[in-house]
This record gives C-alpha cells, sequence and structure tokens, in this order.
C-alpha cells in the first residue's frame, strides 16, 4: 500500500476496519509464528495492538493497569468518575443495575461533581507506579486546563478526543485549543481522535 506524505518527515498508510475488508481463502496461509503484531507510539513499544477505549464502563485505573501488563494500553477518562470521586465504584456499581430510562438521569447527576486536578494527577500516577505505559484522554474544550496536572504527573501518551474533532476550530465566543500549537508545546506524544472521513484524519495528522 503506498505511504502517504504528512509532512516533517512522517508518512502514514491508510488503515481499514473489519467492515472495509473480507477475509478470503488464498493458496497460501502464513504462521503465526512467522507474525509480527507488535507496534510502537513514538518511543513506547506494545506486544498487542490494543487500545482501550477511554470510557468509564471499560477502563479504570485497574483495567489499564491490566491491559498494560497484558502488553496493550488503556486509554484512561480523565473527564470521567475516577477524577470526579476518590472511589467511583459504588456508583457505577448503582448505574448497571439502573433500568435504562433511570440510568441516563442518574449518570447527569453523578457527572455533576466538578473534576478534581489532585484526582488527575493521582490516577495517571496509581498507572505509572505499576510500571506500564500510562495512557489518558481529555476533550479539546479542557486540554488546556488539565495540561498542568497531567504533566506533573508524567502522563506517557495523552489523547484528545471528541465527538467530532477538527485539525481548525473556529468560534466568535471562544477562544478554542490550538492543535498545532499545543501538540507542539506539549513535551508528550498525543494522539488526536474523532474524525469520521479519511481526509479530516489526514488532516489532523498533518496538523
Amino acid at each position: 500500500m503506498a505511504e502517504v506524505e504528512i509532512g516533517m518527515g512522517k508518512s502514514g498508510r491508510r488503515a481499514y476496519g473489519f467492515d472495509d475488508i473480507a477475509i478470503v481463502p488464498s493458496r497460501r496461509t502464513r504462521d503465526p509464528e512467522d507474525v509480527d503484531i507488535t507496534w510502537e507510539i513514538d518511543a513506547f513499544k506494545f506486544q498487542l495492538p490494543l487500545m482501550a477505549s477511554a470510557m468509564d464502563g471499560v477502563v479504570s485505573p485497574a483495567t489499564a493497569i491490566e491491559i498494560g501488563r497484558l502488553g496493550g494500553v488503556g486509554v484512561l477518562n480523565l473527564e470521567g468518575l475516577w477524577t470526579r470521586y476518590e472511589d467511583p465504584e459504588s456508583l457505577l456499581e448503582e448505574i448497571s443495575k439502573l433500568d435504562v430510562e433511570k440510568a441516563t438521569a442518574r449518570m447527569q447527576q453523578i457527572y455533576m461533581e466538578p473534576i478534581k486536578p489532585e484526582l488527575v494527577s493521582q490516577r495517571i500516577r496509581e498507572i505509572n507506579a505499576a510500571g506500564v505505559t500510562s495512557c489518558a484522554s481529555v476533550t479539546p474544550q479542557r486540554t488546556e486546563s488539565l495540561a498542568k496536572a497531567i504533566l506533573e504527573a508524567e502522563l506517557d501518551l495523552l489523547v484528545i478526543q471528541g465527538t467530532v474533532v477538527s485539525a481548525e476550530h473556529v468560534s466568535k465566543t471562544v477562544e478554542p485549543l490550538n492543535l498545532k500549537k499545543f501538540v507542539r508545546e506539549i513535551d508528550i506524544p498525543v494522539i488526536v481522535g474523532g474524525c469520521a472521513s479519511y481526509q479530516a484524519a489526514l488532516h489532523l495528522m498533518r496538523t
């Protein structure tokens, strides 16, 4: 597959999801022992091609540690319950037992608790202390306000994600995050995501 020049000495190849491909028989089968599934982000190498989603229902600090020990990387949501409450286990259990109609209203109440920067740093340090790569996500709106706590805790990989993330955000009412400036100034590898097209992804990569 042809590589695309992204800029600053970097290139990339188009990737495909499961819906884009079909597995068909071939006259030749590759021995699994000959296949290398390791992958790298900056100076970090992973044995398992798994990056667990930054959702409270998927990744806790303990989950991120276990995934790291297995060779992958778990992305902790720094705007979730783990940075709003000292111990959110009981709240997560409560939500899991509610009917769908009641769960949404209850979750809205629970998420009204403000994010605590000290918990942001604490969660990152918990993962680092286990000796695995720490990775966490923030939305573009809160990236700069949480950057100090993230840097102090020495996060390894930062994910900036949203429902839709553009390389350039234009607003007449607020000062949006300047991705190009932020990524070049912060001393952490940054992954940016939340786009639905190849062209938007390529634009983000070039940014």
